[in-house]
């Protein structure tokens, strides 16, 4: 909320949050939508969006003017809708949140997820050039942080439903954070996959004049329509206006917070580069279209723990979540998989005890490229001595989301360990290849 002094001084020349004003201060004029100040602003200090998308905060000072500004009329502010080319595939949109899907919140100076995903047309009208939107569904609309298991066995079943009906591919906007897990998890859940599911999102909302949102859904359009039956993330490949790259859904990883290029192949190189145009560039083999019928298989053990090994890291995290009723635990180890071995605090006794009671423990390495090798030095070896088992050079998330999967259909140990070390969805590489790494 702001100062007193300005909630007065707004009210008295008829001005509110939301409304296009025009500020004077020392003789410079600006111009812009009064945003109400934001929960950890200065309450003296007025918050101006200007038509750059970037917001400018004026100090409230004795002097300043302000004046409201006509509003756009309704008909400039709403385009008509596109009209959808009926020779073109057939793509389903999902939007299930995210910033890709955001607006202003003019309570928080902030954005929040769109209730309407039909406003993506009013965005890019250009789409209706590129595929024919035959739907667009909202199974859920949550951050992506807030999503769990249940949402992607909802997400996997709608996807399926849609993919063996009218749809000729599947787009599915989805907020940045977490969407590796997700992708992860369609790639394991949709069985016999025949056509492709894009995720795609944006680092930057849809006010800011630098989003990424609009390439990475004309691009992301361009790859639902073509031959890759693969699940995949279509994001930005550079930090410019370049292309995309469409990355294997249990090989992708967001590498950075905020850079439009956030996200990088792991351990594998992109399925394909697309250009906004339309152009797409192969470079590794993929399943190709087909007219099979896509099963949604969503059996899921929701516990199971992702956790990491780190310099005087307690054993007793291992024991605690046995005794929460865990089902399986995957370990970021250091280097080649190392977790504290001959150390005070000795993480080995609890991992053969969970071993020993039928909870499998995957070990993985937290520096994400290459792979876990269990025979390199001693202590690696006491450690698969426990009957942990290899994680390959699989991402820390992806045999999370594996791991849940697995436990979902078999409790056998000899069984989960069979299937962790298959390669089910392109998740494991037979060999590390080093054109893999920084691409």
């Amino acid at each position: 909320m702001y100062s007193q002094a300005i909630r007065k001084f707004l009210e008295r020349v008829g001005v509110k949050a939301g409304d296009r004003v025009e500020i004077e201060k020392k003789g410079k004029i600006y111009q812009g939508i009064l945003m109400p100040r934001p929960e950890t602003g200065d309450p003296n200090c007025l918050v101006l969006k200007l038509p750059s998308g970037y917001n400018l905060g004026i100090a409230f000072e004795k002097g300043i003017k302000i004046r409201k500004l006509k509003a756009p009329t309704e008909k400039a502010r709403k385009p008509k809708p596109p009209k959808f080319r009926k020779d073109l595939p057939g793509v389903t949109l999902f939007a299930v949140g995210g910033t890709i899907g955001s607006r202003v919140d003019y309570r928080t100076g902030g954005v929040y997820a769109l209730m309407e995903p039909e406003e993506f047309l009013f965005n890019l009208p250009e789409l209706s050039e590129i595929a024919r939107l035959e739907s667009i569904q909202r199974p859920f609309t949550k951050m992506s942080e807030d999503m769990d298991p249940k949402d992607w066995q909802v997400l996997a079943k709608e996807v399926a439903k849609k993919l063996n009906r009218e749809a000729d591919g599947v787009v599915i906007a989805h907020g940045t954070d977490t969407m590796h897990f997700t992708s992860a998890a369609l790639s394991f859940m949709l069985r016999n996959l025949s056509k492709p599911v894009v995720l795609t999102g944006s680092q930057r909302s849809s006010d800011r004049p630098s989003s990424d949102a609009g390439m990475n859904l004309i691009c992301s359009c361009w790859v639902a329509r073509s031959d890759i039956a693969e699940v995949g993330i279509c994001m930005h490949a550079t930090s410019s206006d370049d292309y995309c790259h469409f990355l294997p859904g249990t090989k992708a990883r967001k590498l950075h917070s905020t850079r439009r290029d956030a996200f990088r192949p792991i351990n594998s190189k992109p399925i394909a580069r697309v250009w906004p145009d339309g152009r797409l560039e192969t470079l590794t083999a993929y399943r190709k279209r087909s007219d099979s019928q896509v099963e949604a298989d969503v059996k899921f053990e929701e516990r199971v723990a992702l956790i990491k090994a780190y310099p005087g890291s307690d054993p007793a995290l291992l024991e605690f979540l046995a005794s929460k009723g865990y089902r399986g635990i995957v370990i970021e180890g250091t280097g080649l998989g190392h977790v504290p071995t001959q150390a005070r605090k000795s993480w080995i006794p609890a991992i053969k005890k969970l071993v020993k009671d039928g909870i499998p423990v995957v070990i993985t390495t937290q520096t994400l490229y290459g792979r876990v090798n269990p025979w390199v030095y001693t202590n690696l070896r006491i450690l698969f001595s426990t009957g942990a088992i290899s994680g390959e050079d699989m991402l820390p998330e992806t045999a999370y989301v594996k791991l849940g999967w697995v436990l979902g259909h078999t409790q056998d140990p000899e069984e989960v360990r069979k299937l962790m070390l298959q390669n089910l969805a392109g998740e494991i590489k037979e060999r590390s290849l080093p054109d893999t790494f920084l691409i």
